[in-house]
């Protein structure tokens, strides 16, 4: 049986932080399914479609840490505008979440929904600890930092800079 997760997020922008958890996650699973998520609390910086392109340009930078994606694991990259996100993982037979956590802050608001997760489908949560290189990265403080002229090359990959470079030209 295939073991499959999904790594849900705003992803707005990808972050190093991001793909670091990607990576170790997908060591783990057999397939993993990165999935774009509407947060109604958050406008949205890019679009979903933007979101779900810096990903697939980004993967390969996860190397970086020295993790790189195993090619035996089964990358999807999905968006989930509306609905439960236990109904996705019921879709593709996911049986785990991956969450990766910063801090104190990250882990209580996240068990909350970990047990709301579990109770309605079964679906256990994996905790991953962030890398502690990148552990105070934000997706909004990069964009943050961007928009305020700054370099966040440092935080996440080329194609987002382009992006963020983009952006700031228009």
């Amino acid at each position: 049986m295939s073991k499959i997760a999904v790594y849900p997020g705003s992803f707005d922008p990808i972050t190093f932080g991001h793909l670091d958890i990607a990576a170790r996650a997908a060591a783990l699973f057999d397939e993993l399914h990165i999935v774009v998520v509407h947060n109604p609390n958050k406008t949205p910086f890019f679009t979903s479609e933007q979101r779900v392109s810096l990903i697939e340009d980004s993967l390969s930078e996860a190397a970086r840490f020295g993790r790189s994606i195993p090619p035996s694991t089964k990358i999807v990259i999905a968006t989930l505008d509306s609905g439960l996100l236990v109904d996705y993982c019921r879709k593709v037979g996911a049986g785990a979440l991956i969450k990766g956590v910063r801090n104190n802050a990250d882990l209580e608001y996240e068990l909350p929904m970990a047990r709301v997760n579990r109770d309605l489908a079964n679906v256990e949560t994996v905790f991953l600890p962030a890398d502690p290189g990148q552990g105070f990265v934000s997706s909004s403080l990069v964009r943050q930092v961007a928009d305020l002229g700054g370099s966040v090359d440092k935080y996440v990959p080329a194609a987002v800079v382009r992006a963020l470079k983009a952006r700031a030209k228009a």
